[in-house]
């Protein structure tokens, strides 16, 4: 059994059982869409690592250019943070706020435009 498996309704095993309510989490298509840029980041020499962190609050994805170091760029989305400034938060390397907003394909505007750069050098 996995380390995600667990006991379902009248004790049957679920491979994998459902996310706590109280956790925070990317969809698929969010997930998609920040693993696309990652890829290509990773494929311009940027990044070589991620990490991603859920919690209660907030879930967040950070992406490294070394595995020891700070994240160089960190998408967090914090739900109750939507009728505010935004549900989602883009992070510089030295945790400064380089984006805020609705929609995921804004915030990571600043990095696809980085990416752009990296490519043309």
């Amino acid at each position: 059994m996995s380390a995600r498996a667990g006991a379902g309704p009248g004790g049957q095993i679920v491979a994998f059982p459902k996310r706590n309510a109280d956790q925070v989490g990317f969809d698929r298509e969010e997930l998609q869409r920040i693993l696309d840029l990652y890829g290509r980041m990773v494929a311009a020499g940027e990044w070589r690592d991620y990490a991603m962190d859920f919690d209660r609050h907030a879930a967040t994805f950070a992406a490294f250019r070394r595995t020891a170091e700070r994240p160089q760029a960190r998408i967090e989305k914090r739900p109750a943070l939507r009728g505010r400034q935004g549900i989602y938060t883009l992070f510089g390397e030295h945790g400064q706020v380089l984006k805020r907003g609705h929609e995921l394909n804004n915030v990571l505007a600043p990095m696809e435009r980085r990416l752009v750069k990296a490519v043309d050098d």
